[in-house]
């Protein structure tokens, strides 16, 4: 091999070597504008919880007064949430289409006038 291969093989590889260091230094970028937008969404979510905590304080405090127990009412609005996930997750999507049409593809629904 001659001088003139050797040189197009290093020319090669320097051209390489260059897209590396660009895509390198892209990435470096990106990673610096992640940390970023970690570091503002951590801040945000420190806000909103904080946030939330002093509306908790003043809702609990307003029942209280109002002689509204907020443990039973917490726990029935999680009870409601539990059986709404639970009838969603056992309903089967095929008999909802089914119900609504007929053999030859028509709406069975009746419309409203």
């Amino acid at each position: 091999m001659g001088i003139g291969g050797t040189a197009k093989k290093l020319q090669k590889v320097a051209e390489m070597a260059e897209d590396v260091y660009a895509r390198l230094n892209e990435l470096r970028e990106q990673l610096a504008e992640m940390r970023e937008t970690a570091q503002d969404t951590r801040d945000r979510v420190d806000r909103l919880e904080t946030e939330n905590a002093e509306q908790r304080a003043l809702l609990e405090a307003l029942a209280e007064r109002e002689g509204i127990d907020v443990e039973t009412v917490t726990a029935n609005a999680h009870i409601k949430e539990a059986e709404t996930d639970e009838s969603n997750a056992t309903a089967d999507p095929s008999d909802e289409a089914a119900a609504g049409e007929t053999a030859d593809g028509g709406d069975d629904a009746q419309t409203e006038n």
